[in-house]
């Protein structure tokens, strides 16, 4: 049955969530959501990701309209990246997304941690 409400996982969709939920995107956007910032200051407060994935990560959000980049006309030129209404609208699913993993995931550790000791088990086997 296809109706209008129904939610699909089709690939524009999983393509989609890829580019925003994967851990630059969140990081950025979770510095973007407190204020706008320059591209050094996202450096600085995400200091594991690298210089190439920081860009690649703006781009693509830039891309899917979630930011705005703005070149700011001082010297040296500067580029401030600020969240747009569209991106303002992601916070909300994101957040129940950290709660729902805030709140299971002892459960999930628990799960794999039992699933490493099967699969270790079942390697060290007799092998046939």
């Amino acid at each position: 049955m296809d109706t209008a409400d129904e939610v699909r996982l089709d690939a524009p969709h999983r393509e989609l969530l890829d580019q925003i939920l994967d851990k630059w995107s969140l990081a950025v956007l979770n510095e973007l959501c407190e204020r706008p910032c320059r591209f050094n200051e996202l450096r600085r407060a995400i200091p594991q990701v690298t210089q190439k994935s920081l860009t690649a990560t703006l781009r693509r959000l830039e891309r899917n309209g979630v930011i705005d980049r703005e070149v700011v006309s001082t010297r040296p030129v500067a580029v401030r990246y600020r969240i747009t209404p569209l991106g303002k609208t992601l916070r909300h699913p994101v957040d129940v997304l950290l709660a729902w993993t805030a709140r299971h995931l002892p459960a999930i550790e628990r799960a794999r941690e039992e699933f490493d000791e099967r699969d270790a088990g079942s390697r060290t086997g007799p092998q046939t």
